[in-house]
C-alpha cells in the first residue's frame, strides 16, 4: 500500500476520489398540481395509465444531459392513456421555455392528436 502511494506520488499522480452523492431535488413536498380526478388513481400505486380518454391526463418530466462542459435539458410530455410522447422540447439554460415548449407542441401537432 505505502510502496504504490510512493511510486505515485514521485510522478504527480493522485487517486480519484468518488465523489459523495448530492440530492439536488425537494421532493419531500405535498405540493400535489394534478386534478381530483387523476389524483386517487395515479398516487395508489396503480397502473401509470390512469386516464379513461385520449387526451385526459399527460404527464411531464425534465431532466439533463452533460454536453462537455455544458448541459442541455429535455423536457418531455405523455399521454397516460396511450402511453405516446406528445410534446417534447430542448434547451440549453434550464429554464420555463423547454417545458412551456413541450407543452404548446401537441397544438402544433394538428387534429391528429386531439380528442
Amino acid at each position: 500500500m505505502y510502496r504504490i502511494k510512493r511510486l505515485r506520488k514521485k510522478p504527480g499522480l493522485h487517486c480519484k476520489r468518488k465523489r459523495r452523492f448530492k440530492a439536488t431535488a425537494n421532493s419531500k413536498h405535498d405540493r400535489c398540481y394534478c386534478a381530483e380526478s387523476v389524483k386517487p388513481r395515479f398516487f395508489s400505486g396503480g397502473a401509470q395509465s390512469s386516464a379513461a380518454a385520449p387526451n385526459q391526463a399527460w404527464c411531464g418530466d425534465i431532466t439533463y444531459i452533460a454536453i462537455d462542459e455544458s448541459r442541455l435539458y429535455p423536457a418531455g410530455l405523455k399521454d397516460l392513456y396511450s402511453g405516446e410522447i406528445v410534446g417534447y422540447a430542448m434547451g440549453e439554460p434550464m429554464t420555463k421555455y423547454p417545458v412551456m415548449q413541450a407543452c404548446f407542441a401537441p397544438s402544433q401537432l394538428g387534429d391528429r392528436r386531439r380528442a
